[in-house]
Protein backbone atom coordinates (compact mmCIF):
# COMPACT_ATOMS: atom_id res chain seq x y z
CA UNK A 1 0.00 0.00 0.00
CA UNK A 2 0.71 3.61 -0.88
CA UNK A 3 1.37 5.89 1.79
CA UNK A 4 -1.36 7.67 2.70
CA UNK A 5 -1.64 11.64 2.14
CA UNK A 6 -4.78 13.37 2.88
CA UNK A 7 -4.41 16.65 0.03
CA UNK A 8 -7.92 18.27 1.26
CA UNK A 9 -7.19 18.64 4.44
CA UNK A 10 -3.08 19.85 3.42
CA UNK A 11 -5.54 22.35 1.38
CA UNK A 12 -7.45 23.51 4.03
CA UNK A 13 -4.60 23.65 6.82
CA UNK A 14 -2.83 26.06 4.20
CA UNK A 15 -5.84 28.42 3.56
CA UNK A 16 -6.38 28.49 7.48
CA UNK A 17 -2.35 29.64 7.73
CA UNK A 18 -2.81 32.05 4.59
CA UNK A 19 -5.57 33.59 6.10
CA UNK A 20 -4.38 34.00 9.68
CA UNK A 21 -3.85 37.92 10.56
CA UNK A 22 -1.33 37.40 13.48
CA UNK A 23 2.01 37.42 11.46
CA UNK A 24 4.24 35.54 13.37
CA UNK A 25 1.93 32.58 13.25
CA UNK A 26 1.22 32.89 9.95
CA UNK A 27 4.40 33.14 8.36
CA UNK A 28 5.73 29.80 10.88
CA UNK A 29 2.82 27.57 9.70
CA UNK A 30 2.91 28.27 5.94
CA UNK A 31 6.77 27.14 6.35
CA UNK A 32 5.96 24.34 7.47
CA UNK A 33 2.77 23.69 5.51
CA UNK A 34 4.67 24.48 2.24
CA UNK A 35 8.22 23.32 2.85
CA UNK A 36 8.62 20.97 5.95
CA UNK A 37 5.57 18.98 5.04
CA UNK A 38 5.97 18.08 1.66
CA UNK A 39 9.92 16.74 1.64
CA UNK A 40 9.05 14.87 4.98
CA UNK A 41 6.05 13.21 3.44
CA UNK A 42 8.30 12.27 0.12
CA UNK A 43 11.13 10.86 2.45
CA UNK A 44 8.29 9.31 4.01
CA UNK A 45 6.43 7.54 1.10
CA UNK A 46 9.50 6.43 -0.43
CA UNK A 47 10.71 4.22 2.65
CA UNK A 48 6.99 3.15 2.95
CA UNK A 49 6.95 1.89 -0.15
CA UNK A 50 10.53 0.26 0.18
CA UNK A 51 9.66 -1.84 3.82
CA UNK A 52 7.85 -5.00 2.16
CA UNK A 53 10.99 -5.02 -0.50
CA UNK A 54 13.57 -4.89 2.11
CA UNK A 55 12.06 -6.62 4.71
CA UNK A 56 10.18 -10.03 3.68
CA UNK A 57 8.60 -10.21 7.36
CA UNK A 58 6.44 -7.95 7.03
CA UNK A 59 3.98 -9.39 4.73
CA UNK A 60 3.66 -12.40 7.24
CA UNK A 61 3.20 -9.50 9.94
CA UNK A 62 -1.00 -9.51 11.02
CA UNK A 63 -2.63 -7.46 12.97
CA UNK A 64 -4.34 -9.35 15.94
CA UNK A 65 -6.85 -8.22 18.69
CA UNK A 66 -5.71 -4.78 19.48
CA UNK A 67 -6.50 -2.89 22.54
CA UNK A 68 -7.68 0.77 22.22
CA UNK A 69 -7.66 3.17 24.88
CA UNK A 70 -10.63 6.26 24.23
CA UNK A 71 -12.14 8.90 26.20
CA UNK A 72 -12.65 12.58 26.86
CA UNK A 73 -9.00 14.16 26.61
CA UNK A 74 -7.87 14.70 30.21
CA UNK A 75 -10.09 11.61 31.43
CA UNK A 76 -7.25 9.06 33.05
CA UNK A 77 -6.17 7.57 29.01
CA UNK A 78 -2.46 8.80 29.54
CA UNK A 79 -2.32 7.34 32.76
CA UNK A 80 -4.54 3.84 31.76
CA UNK A 81 -1.90 3.60 28.87
CA UNK A 82 1.48 3.83 30.65
CA UNK A 83 0.38 1.48 33.23
CA UNK A 84 -0.97 -1.48 30.27
CA UNK A 85 1.98 -0.74 28.55
CA UNK A 86 4.34 -1.96 31.17
CA UNK A 87 2.73 -5.57 30.09
CA UNK A 88 5.95 -5.36 27.82
CA UNK A 89 5.62 -9.54 27.57
CA UNK A 90 2.17 -8.80 25.32
CA UNK A 91 1.78 -5.38 24.36
CA UNK A 92 3.37 -3.47 20.98
CA UNK A 93 3.07 0.00 20.94
CA UNK A 94 4.44 3.60 19.08
CA UNK A 95 7.25 5.58 21.09
CA UNK A 96 7.32 9.51 20.21
CA UNK A 97 9.86 9.35 17.99
CA UNK A 98 8.62 6.04 16.36
CA UNK A 99 5.22 8.34 15.33
CA UNK A 100 7.40 10.66 13.72
CA UNK A 101 9.23 7.85 11.41
CA UNK A 102 6.60 5.58 10.03
CA UNK A 103 8.29 3.18 8.07
CA UNK A 104 10.41 0.29 9.49
CA UNK A 105 13.05 1.39 7.30
CA UNK A 106 13.41 4.32 9.20
CA UNK A 107 12.62 2.89 12.90
CA UNK A 108 15.36 0.27 11.60
CA UNK A 109 17.61 2.48 10.91
CA UNK A 110 17.42 4.97 14.08
CA UNK A 111 17.26 1.99 16.20
CA UNK A 112 20.93 1.29 14.26
CA UNK A 113 22.24 4.12 14.49
CA UNK A 114 21.61 4.77 18.30
CA UNK A 115 23.48 1.64 18.88
CA UNK A 116 26.17 2.63 17.47
CA UNK A 117 26.06 6.12 19.08
CA UNK A 118 25.98 4.43 22.23
CA UNK A 119 29.02 2.03 21.62
CA UNK A 120 31.25 3.93 19.66
CA UNK A 121 30.44 7.84 20.19
CA UNK A 122 29.80 8.02 23.99
CA UNK A 123 26.10 8.38 23.66
CA UNK A 124 26.84 11.95 21.90
CA UNK A 125 23.95 11.62 19.41
CA UNK A 126 21.62 10.53 22.29
CA UNK A 127 22.91 13.74 24.61
CA UNK A 128 21.59 16.15 21.34
CA UNK A 129 18.92 14.64 21.27
CA UNK A 130 17.85 15.06 24.64
CA UNK A 131 18.48 18.44 24.62
CA UNK A 132 16.18 18.74 21.61
CA UNK A 133 13.40 17.04 23.54
CA UNK A 134 13.91 19.37 26.64
CA UNK A 135 13.67 22.36 24.19
CA UNK A 136 10.68 20.67 22.24
CA UNK A 137 8.59 19.84 24.91
CA UNK A 138 10.04 20.44 28.46
CA UNK A 139 7.91 24.29 28.62
CA UNK A 140 4.70 21.76 28.56
CA UNK A 141 5.11 19.28 30.62
CA UNK A 142 3.36 20.00 33.32
CA UNK A 143 0.16 19.61 31.49
CA UNK A 144 1.34 16.45 29.30
CA UNK A 145 4.14 14.51 29.62
CA UNK A 146 5.88 13.73 26.61
CA UNK A 147 9.24 12.45 25.42
CA UNK A 148 11.08 11.16 22.31
CA UNK A 149 11.09 7.43 24.28
CA UNK A 150 8.18 7.52 26.19
CA UNK A 151 4.94 5.55 24.59
CA UNK A 152 2.79 8.35 22.59
CA UNK A 153 -0.47 8.17 21.12
CA UNK A 154 -1.25 6.11 17.61
CA UNK A 155 -2.65 9.62 15.67
CA UNK A 156 0.81 11.38 15.76
CA UNK A 157 1.92 8.96 13.33
CA UNK A 158 -0.64 9.88 10.72
CA UNK A 159 0.83 13.72 10.83
CA UNK A 160 2.37 14.15 7.40
CA UNK A 161 -0.02 12.10 6.18
CA UNK A 162 -2.19 15.15 6.79
CA UNK A 163 -4.85 12.57 8.58
CA UNK A 164 -4.00 13.53 12.44
CA UNK A 165 -6.03 15.60 14.82
CA UNK A 166 -2.35 16.62 16.43
CA UNK A 167 -2.77 19.63 13.28
CA UNK A 168 -5.59 21.48 15.84
CA UNK A 169 -3.08 21.85 18.30
CA UNK A 170 -0.72 23.81 15.84
CA UNK A 171 -3.36 25.41 13.66
CA UNK A 172 -7.04 26.65 15.81
CA UNK A 173 -9.23 25.17 12.74
CA UNK A 174 -11.93 23.73 14.60
CA UNK A 175 -15.32 23.10 12.75
CA UNK A 176 -13.09 24.20 9.79
CA UNK A 177 -11.64 20.50 9.49
CA UNK A 178 -12.56 17.32 10.45
CA UNK A 179 -10.63 14.86 12.39
CA UNK A 180 -13.00 13.90 14.67
CA UNK A 181 -16.39 12.65 13.65
CA UNK A 182 -14.51 10.06 11.42
CA UNK A 183 -17.70 7.38 11.90
CA UNK A 184 -19.89 9.95 9.98
CA UNK A 185 -17.31 10.33 7.26
CA UNK A 186 -17.96 8.32 3.84
CA UNK A 187 -17.66 4.64 4.22
CA UNK A 188 -14.82 4.80 1.26
CA UNK A 189 -12.71 7.38 3.43
CA UNK A 190 -12.97 5.67 6.67
CA UNK A 191 -11.73 2.12 4.36
CA UNK A 192 -9.26 4.49 3.07
CA UNK A 193 -7.50 6.05 6.17
CA UNK A 194 -8.16 2.60 8.24
CA UNK A 195 -6.49 0.55 5.26
CA UNK A 196 -2.98 2.85 5.68
CA UNK A 197 -3.55 2.49 10.11
CA UNK A 198 -3.10 -1.28 9.87
CA UNK A 199 0.10 -0.85 7.52
CA UNK A 200 1.33 2.00 10.56
CA UNK A 201 1.05 -0.72 13.18
CA UNK A 202 2.00 -3.65 11.15
CA UNK A 203 4.99 -1.46 11.03
CA UNK A 204 5.63 -1.61 14.44
CA UNK A 205 4.35 -5.41 15.25
CA UNK A 206 7.36 -6.26 12.63
CA UNK A 207 9.70 -4.19 14.67
CA UNK A 208 8.92 -5.45 18.41
CA UNK A 209 7.13 -8.86 17.78
CA UNK A 210 4.40 -9.95 15.29
CA UNK A 211 3.15 -12.20 18.09
CA UNK A 212 2.27 -9.41 20.66
CA UNK A 213 -1.21 -7.35 20.57
CA UNK A 214 -1.23 -3.49 19.03
CA UNK A 215 -1.52 -1.38 22.72
CA UNK A 216 -3.44 2.31 21.07
CA UNK A 217 -4.27 5.70 23.09
CA UNK A 218 -5.94 8.28 20.99
CA UNK A 219 -8.48 10.31 22.96
CA UNK A 220 -8.62 12.30 19.51
CA UNK A 221 -10.81 8.92 18.22
CA UNK A 222 -13.70 8.53 20.35
CA UNK A 223 -15.46 9.91 16.73
CA UNK A 224 -14.37 6.54 15.05
CA UNK A 225 -14.71 3.99 17.56
CA UNK A 226 -17.36 2.26 15.00
CA UNK A 227 -14.98 2.56 12.03
CA UNK A 228 -12.45 0.74 13.99
CA UNK A 229 -14.67 -1.76 15.27
CA UNK A 230 -15.47 -2.53 11.69
CA UNK A 231 -11.66 -2.58 10.15
CA UNK A 232 -10.54 -4.88 13.45
CA UNK A 233 -13.64 -7.41 14.52
CA UNK A 234 -11.49 -8.86 16.50
CA UNK A 235 -10.19 -5.28 19.07
CA UNK A 236 -10.87 -4.76 22.55
CA UNK A 237 -11.68 -1.03 24.00
CA UNK A 238 -10.78 0.86 27.09
CA UNK A 239 -12.99 3.77 27.47
CA UNK A 240 -12.19 6.30 30.16
CA UNK A 241 -14.34 7.85 31.99
CA UNK A 242 -14.50 11.41 34.47
CA UNK A 243 -16.21 14.43 35.90
CA UNK A 244 -16.78 16.45 33.00
CA UNK A 245 -16.54 19.76 35.22
CA UNK A 246 -12.71 18.25 35.51
CA UNK A 247 -12.06 17.20 32.01
CA UNK A 248 -13.33 20.27 30.01
CA UNK A 249 -11.98 23.09 31.18
CA UNK A 250 -8.11 21.29 31.64
CA UNK A 251 -8.45 20.13 27.45
CA UNK A 252 -10.03 23.90 26.47
CA UNK A 253 -6.99 25.10 28.74
CA UNK A 254 -4.18 22.70 26.98
CA UNK A 255 -5.15 23.66 23.55
CA UNK A 256 -5.26 27.09 24.41
CA UNK A 257 -1.84 27.21 25.76
CA UNK A 258 -0.88 25.82 22.73
CA UNK A 259 -2.45 28.42 20.44
CA UNK A 260 -1.04 31.12 22.16
CA UNK A 261 2.72 30.17 22.78
CA UNK A 262 2.56 29.48 18.55
CA UNK A 263 1.33 32.97 18.28
CA UNK A 264 -2.34 32.68 17.01
CA UNK A 265 -5.06 35.28 17.07
CA UNK A 266 -7.44 35.45 19.72
CA UNK A 267 -10.74 35.37 17.86
CA UNK A 268 -9.32 32.34 16.00
CA UNK A 269 -8.91 30.45 19.24
CA UNK A 270 -12.13 31.43 21.24
CA UNK A 271 -13.43 29.85 17.78
CA UNK A 272 -12.14 26.69 18.44
CA UNK A 273 -12.40 26.21 21.49
CA UNK A 274 -15.91 27.23 21.55
CA UNK A 275 -16.25 23.89 19.14
CA UNK A 276 -14.27 21.92 21.30
CA UNK A 277 -16.53 22.72 23.77
CA UNK A 278 -19.74 21.76 21.48
CA UNK A 279 -18.07 18.34 20.63
CA UNK A 280 -17.54 16.87 23.95
CA UNK A 281 -20.76 16.09 24.74
CA UNK A 282 -20.17 13.73 21.38
CA UNK A 283 -16.77 12.26 23.10
CA UNK A 284 -18.69 11.20 26.41
CA UNK A 285 -21.84 9.78 24.35
CA UNK A 286 -20.54 8.10 21.12
CA UNK A 287 -18.37 5.56 22.51
CA UNK A 288 -20.52 4.74 25.33
CA UNK A 289 -23.33 4.30 22.28
CA UNK A 290 -21.72 2.51 19.82
CA UNK A 291 -20.44 -0.27 22.18
CA UNK A 292 -23.85 -0.55 23.59
CA UNK A 293 -24.54 -1.57 20.31
CA UNK A 294 -22.04 -3.54 19.32
CA UNK A 295 -22.53 -6.66 21.98
CA UNK A 296 -20.11 -8.65 20.42
CA UNK A 297 -17.05 -6.44 21.21
CA UNK A 298 -15.07 -6.66 24.15
CA UNK A 299 -14.65 -3.42 26.18
CA UNK A 300 -14.08 -1.97 29.97
CA UNK A 301 -15.28 1.03 30.97
CA UNK A 302 -12.47 2.74 33.28
CA UNK A 303 -13.40 5.32 35.74
CA UNK A 304 -10.64 7.97 37.15
CA UNK A 305 -11.32 7.92 40.58
CA UNK A 306 -11.45 4.38 40.59
CA UNK A 307 -8.15 4.15 38.17
CA UNK A 308 -6.37 6.50 40.47
CA UNK A 309 -7.64 5.25 44.14
CA UNK A 310 -6.65 1.77 43.27
CA UNK A 311 -4.83 1.73 39.89
CA UNK A 312 -3.45 -2.34 40.20
CA UNK A 313 -6.72 -2.93 41.17
CA UNK A 314 -8.24 -1.06 38.03
CA UNK A 315 -6.31 -2.59 35.59
CA UNK A 316 -6.54 -5.99 36.46
CA UNK A 317 -10.79 -5.54 36.30
CA UNK A 318 -10.36 -3.91 32.90
CA UNK A 319 -8.16 -6.99 32.38
CA UNK A 320 -10.71 -9.69 33.30
CA UNK A 321 -13.50 -8.03 31.23
CA UNK A 322 -11.42 -7.61 28.33
CA UNK A 323 -10.54 -11.50 28.59
CA UNK A 324 -6.33 -11.07 28.97
CA UNK A 325 -4.68 -12.85 31.51
CA UNK A 326 -2.47 -11.35 33.77
CA UNK A 327 0.74 -12.36 34.34
CA UNK A 328 2.51 -13.04 36.80
CA UNK A 329 5.37 -10.77 36.01
CA UNK A 330 3.09 -7.64 35.03
CA UNK A 331 0.94 -8.14 38.42
CA UNK A 332 4.18 -7.52 40.21
CA UNK A 333 4.94 -4.64 38.25
CA UNK A 334 1.49 -3.20 38.82
CA UNK A 335 2.07 -3.78 42.51
CA UNK A 336 4.47 -1.37 42.98
CA UNK A 337 1.54 1.51 41.55
CA UNK A 338 0.49 3.76 44.74
CA UNK A 339 -2.28 6.14 44.12
CA UNK A 340 -0.04 9.11 45.41
CA UNK A 341 2.35 8.47 42.04
CA UNK A 342 -0.79 7.48 39.97
CA UNK A 343 -2.15 10.88 39.96
CA UNK A 344 -1.72 13.10 37.23
CA UNK A 345 0.21 16.03 38.76
CA UNK A 346 0.34 19.20 37.10
CA UNK A 347 1.62 22.35 38.23
CA UNK A 348 -1.59 24.68 36.37
CA UNK A 349 -4.84 25.36 37.46
CA UNK A 350 -8.29 25.80 35.70
CA UNK A 351 -11.95 25.99 35.86
CA UNK A 352 -15.16 26.05 34.67
CA UNK A 353 -15.60 29.70 35.47
CA UNK A 354 -12.30 30.51 33.39
CA UNK A 355 -13.84 29.86 30.57
CA UNK A 356 -17.52 31.29 30.86
CA UNK A 357 -18.75 27.84 31.57
CA UNK A 358 -21.99 27.46 33.76
CA UNK A 359 -21.55 24.11 35.90
CA UNK A 360 -25.54 24.43 35.42
CA UNK A 361 -24.65 23.37 31.68
CA UNK A 362 -22.62 20.44 32.42
CA UNK A 363 -24.94 19.02 34.72
CA UNK A 364 -27.96 19.58 31.73
CA UNK A 365 -25.84 18.22 28.92
CA UNK A 366 -24.44 15.48 31.10
CA UNK A 367 -27.46 14.55 33.93
CA UNK A 368 -27.17 11.39 33.05
CA UNK A 369 -24.01 10.45 33.06
CA UNK A 370 -23.36 12.10 36.71
CA UNK A 371 -25.91 9.21 37.32
CA UNK A 372 -24.45 6.67 35.96
CA UNK A 373 -20.86 6.73 36.77
CA UNK A 374 -21.67 8.44 40.08
CA UNK A 375 -19.85 11.72 40.19
CA UNK A 376 -19.38 13.68 43.42
CA UNK A 377 -20.69 17.10 43.82
CA UNK A 378 -16.96 18.69 43.73
CA UNK A 379 -15.14 17.89 40.50
CA UNK A 380 -11.88 15.87 41.27
CA UNK A 381 -8.92 17.44 41.56
CA UNK A 382 -6.17 17.45 38.63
Amino acid sequence: MRFHFDFDNYRSLVRLAWSEPALRARLRSLAVLLLGVPITASFHALCFALDPILFPSLRRTEVREPVFILGHGRSGTTLTFRLMSEDEERFSYFLLWECYFPSLLQKRAIRAVASLDRRWLGGRLERLARRFEERRYGPARHMHKMGLDLPEEDDISLFYSMASGFWMTRIPGMGVLDFYYVDRWPESKQKRLNAFYRELVRRQLCLNGGDRQHLSKNPYWTGRIASLIDAFPDARFVVNVRDPRATIPSLLKLNRSAWRSLGWDDARQQESLDVLLQQSTYNYRHPLDVLAERPDTRFAILSYDDLTADPARAIQEVYRELSLPVSDAFRDRLSAESPSESKHRTSYSYSLEEFGIEEDFIRKEFGDLFERFGWDEEPGTP
